[in-house]
């Protein structure tokens, strides 16, 4: 359901999971609306600095020549990854979204932006964490659960996340949805106003699975959010 909230900006940090350049020219993981996407996030990004909260970026590089993978690693007939290889131009962070002077770039080689444990070491004092990024089903979902498992409070930016299609880049969200239990679920515009001190309704789950979506209805539910 919606409840107003306000969030001490003090104790926020704000993670940009995996804006690279792959996203929008290999025609193997296009995200489907990403400009808009691109967008979003350089608002979100100079509302962040506005509000003097940290900011870290996130790029999910594989190279196959030091990583360890973990079992089932999808490989090219040439031994490369299948995404996101090292050797690739396009694992490149979008100039656009690319980390400003003193704002760190973290390399991961897995879904979740806690993997390596690095993240967490740096979150000390920290309350909330907004997210946004890319896939939503994927490395968005890994991120959030992993802050949750970690006693972060999530701020998901529905219309700065993005996925290979629409239908998957809602659902994802629905279903982040209905169990961001002590976070919540807002748009840019939103995002934006809470960074600037203003109380705004946001979507906060309550009880248990209250968004039953089916194909029909998940567009509107996601609309509502």
């Amino acid at each position: 359901m919606k409840r107003p909230l306000s969030v001490d900006t003090s104790r926020m940090a704000a993670l940009f999971v995996d804006m690279q350049e792959e996203h929008r020219q290999d025609a193997r993981y296009l995200v489907e609306g990403f400009d808009k996407v691109l967008s979003n996030v350089q608002r979100l990004q100079k509302a962040a600095r506005g509000a003097k909260i940290p900011l870290f970026h996130f790029a999910y590089i594989v190279d196959m020549s030091t990583l360890r993978l973990r079992h089932f690693h999808p490989v090219m007939e040439n031994g490369l990854s299948a995404f996101s290889d090292a050797s690739d131009p396009l694992t490149a962070l979008c100039p656009e979204t690319e980390p400003a002077a003193g704002e760190e770039l973290l390399v991961k080689t897995e879904a979740s932006a806690f993997g390596d444990g690095k993240l967490e070491q740096k979150l000390q004092g920290v309350e909330w964490v907004m997210v946004s990024g890319v896939w939503t089903e994927a490395c968005i979902e890994a991120t959030v659960k992993g802050a949750v498992a970690r006693g972060l409070r999530v701020l998901l930016v529905k219309d700065a996340c993005g996925s290979g299609s629409q239908a998957m880049h809602q659902t994802g969200i629905l279903n982040l949805a209905n169990r961001l239990y002590g976070g919540a679920v807002t748009d840019t515009d939103g995002a934006c106003r809470l960074l600037a001190g203003d109380r705004v309704d946001v979507w906060m789950v309550e009880g248990s699975v209250p968004l039953r979506y089916s194909y029909e209805n998940a567009a509107e539910i996601y609309e509502g959010l």
